[in-house]
């Protein structure tokens, strides 16, 4: 027997895979959206659990397509970084119950969607673009955490790297290698919170075919669809998705 059991389910869970398959086709940060998305139909440890695997299969494609295309001074900085804040996540899930883990991923979206908002009006506040490596470290930090309790690692990702003025695919690849080798990582963990169960594991195999066909069209459409517009209607959606998943523990 698999969760999605009722069509809002279902619902929730395709459009999450979508999102993550045009965060993993170069539309960095859009995957962030899919935890939230999820927690709405089911608990947030069971929706992280169906949504790994997904992400891993996502993964290889996006790694492949971009596997020529990739800063690895960058990777090579942040990656010790996350394993670490992998570590803090799994001690912080350890010791939370769901609807605070929930409000936390609530906190991680509003926070991103803020910024993203205000920037789009042209406070836009960034390091400089030649900031050392020890940075990228300590926002590795922040990327495996948040990554590790909800799937949205993007934000400190794109805090740090963005601001560097890589080439466009460039910057997608470095996003795929990294996030690949982050998910890998959080394996291990999700199998000792207790997140991967034959059940969870059916769910995510029913989703996966679905999350390969968007992350394909995603990386085809990466240089046609249209911008600001577009993502200033996600960054609305994401700070509503976060705002509701806070106010759970109210």
């Amino acid at each position: 027997m698999i969760y999605l059991d009722d069509p809002w389910k279902w619902a929730a869970c395709l459009l999450a895979v979508a999102l993550i398959g045009m965060g993993k086709g170069g539309f960095a940060g859009l995957g962030t959206l899919a935890m939230p998305i999820v927690t709405l139909v089911l608990p947030p440890v069971i929706a992280a659990g169906i949504l790994l695997p997904v992400l891993i299969s996502q993964d290889i494609v996006s790694v492949w397509s971009f596997r020529r295309e990739w800063d690895r001074w960058v990777v090579a900085w942040m990656l010790p970084g996350a394993i670490i804040g992998i570590g803090l996540g799994w001690f912080f899930a350890e010791r939370v119950n769901e609807e605070i883990l929930a409000a936390a991923v609530g906190l991680v979206s509003v926070i991103f969607a803020g910024q993203r908002l205000w920037a789009e009006r042209g406070h836009v506040i960034t390091a400089p673009s030649n900031s050392p490596g020890w940075v990228g470290l300590l926002f590795g930090i922040g990327t495996g955490l948040t990554s590790q309790v909800a799937h949205a690692g993007a934000p400190p990702f794109q805090m740090w790297v963005t601001p560097r003025k890589l080439p466009h695919t460039v910057y997608v690849g470095t996003n795929a290698v990294l996030f690949a080798a982050i998910n890998w990582l959080k394996v291990p963990s999700y199998i000792a919170l207790g997140a991967l169960t034959p059940q969870v594991l059916l769910t995510s195999a029913v989703l996966i075919p679905v999350a390969i066909v968007c992350t394909v069209a995603s990386l085809r459409l990466v240089r046609r669809m249209p911008g600001p517009g577009f993502y200033r209607a996600v960054y609305w959606m994401m700070l509503a998705l976060g705002l509701y998943l806070m106010s759970r523990i109210l």
